[in-house]
């Protein structure tokens, strides 16, 4: 009989956490996972998928206009924020229901209370129940950042927009990363007034610089407002609930919702780490070894708490391998390099391998492709909306080391690309497959 109560106890029911615990399972261990909140977690709950959903409706709003220029005798349409919102939460209850079938199937444990570490082998949940475990894996993922200004209170997260009671008819947007672009693309295209405000200069840091130069001269375009430079000072509510978001220069803005999207923190504050002697990084995060073992031998890390690549698959990944290197004898390891990203802005954008910037410092000599076309949808839609497709070669080997694009379905295409880039595909390769025509996805192998 095992001095433990069970084989993996589990932190955490979101995509590292969900693997991690039904794989191990399968190699035969007793799993429990703690959830205080939903099963799920951030992507599922209160991110990637309902997000995703509030941007396939939002889209409508340009093609309904466009169908006329197609021949559809479209009316005026008008849109209802409750209707959109209630079907994507009641997708969301639907996925979770989902999530927790695997779990049953699986025979994993979910116990739907919080659970903090009282030592190397110690659990204890909200309601004072001590628990043993042999492996102990942290799986809590990240949180939204807060300014530290008078009023943040006022504001909301991505984790409340999705409940809004209803679409905002001003709303301001705070950040410049992926979910800031994502949601000033959704609400524009709902009919909000949306203002973007950048303590910095620059858009999407990390992406490509003509790609995200490029969505910023189309964000202008459709009338999205930007403040760059722009240091906040405080929110005020006025008497009719408005919001009043005032800097240290500049004109304030009025607004009914002020968006934060001002970055995500390892969400690891009152874990009781400490208690078993787990290191963390100066961001908070989970310092782990190539395995996500942490610095204690019994317990481990996945995810967005390890702060290592904040994507879901990538958490995925790290569970599964994890549960097969502690529970299945098969010892593996993640490989972050070249790994595609999108941002599902207004043209959506995506990227893998290396930026030109990163190529030029890295490898010193490189060859660029373009092509920067306009969609043959826009032309007949009739507008003026360009496509930008980038090929990074390293001009020694010919290998293409980075592929940037920025144009409708992007982030599709761009997926099946990927595999190209990672298995290290030349240049050469890319031209002797013939074109697919007519596609935009052809520009790929036309790229000059």
């Amino acid at each position: 009989m095992s001095e433990f109560e069970y084989d993996l106890f589990v932190i955490g029911a979101g995509s590292g956490g969900v693997r991690a615990s039904r794989v191990a399972a399968a190699h035969g261990a007793k799993v429990a996972v703690a959830e205080e909140y939903r099963v799920g977690g951030t992507c599922v709950i209160r991110g990637c998928v309902p997000k995703k959903l509030l941007i396939y409706g939002a889209h409508f709003a340009e093609d309904l206009k466009d169908a006329r220029r197609f021949g559809w005798d479209v009316p005026e349409c008008g849109f209802e924020w409750a209707t959109l919102r209630d079907n994507v939460l009641a997708e969301v209850d639907r996925l979770e229901g989902l999530y927790g079938n695997t779990l049953d199937n699986h025979k994993v444990e979910v116990i739907r209370e919080r659970a903090t570490i009282t030592g190397p082998h110690g659990v204890k949940l909200a309601s004072g129940r001590e628990i043993s475990a042999k492996v102990i894996l942290v799986a809590t993922g990240a949180w939204p950042i807060l300014p530290e200004i008078e009023g943040a209170e006022h504001g909301i997260t991505s984790n409340e927009v999705f409940h809004l009671p209803e679409c905002p008819g001003r709303i301001v947007i705070v950040g410049g990363g992926y979910i800031a672009n994502e949601f000033a693309g959704i609400f524009h295209q709902l009919g909000s007034h949306v203002t973007m405000v950048n303590r910095g200069s620059d858009l999407l840091r990390g992406y490509d610089a003509q790609i995200r130069d490029r969505l910023l001269q189309i964000s202008m375009t459709k009338g999205i407002n930007f403040r760059f430079n722009a240091k906040m000072e405080r929110i005020e509510k006025n008497e009719d609930g408005t919001l009043c978001v005032r800097f240290h220069s500049g004109d304030p803005v009025t607004a009914d919702v002020v968006m934060f999207a001002t970055g995500r923190r390892p969400h690891t504050d009152g874990l009781g780490l400490e208690k078993a002697g787990v290191e963390l990084n100066d961001k908070g995060a989970i310092k782990v070894d190539a395995y996500s073992r942490t610095s204690c031998e019994s317990i481990y890390a996945v995810g967005d708490v390890t702060d290592r690549l904040q994507l879901t698959p990538v958490a995925i990944r790290e569970g599964h391998a994890f549960a097969d290197t502690v529970f299945g004898g098969n010892p593996r390891t993640v490989d972050y390099g070249c790994v595609p990203s999108a941002v599902f802005s207004h043209p959506p954008l995506a990227g893998v391998g290396m930026t030109e910037a990163e190529a030029r410092n890295k490898l010193g000599t490189v060859k660029i492709y373009t092509s920067d076309f306009r969609p043959m949808k826009n032309v007949l839609a009739g507008r003026d909306e360009r496509a930008l497709y980038k090929m990074v070669v390293d001009a020694t080997t010919n290998r293409v080391v980075g592929l940037h694009m920025i144009g409708p379905d992007a982030p599709e295409i761009l997926q099946a690309a990927a595999v190209a880039v990672k298995a290290g595909l030349t240049k050469q390769d890319f031209d002797d497959t013939v074109a697919l025509h007519p596609s935009m996805a052809e520009e790929l192998v036309l790229l000059k």
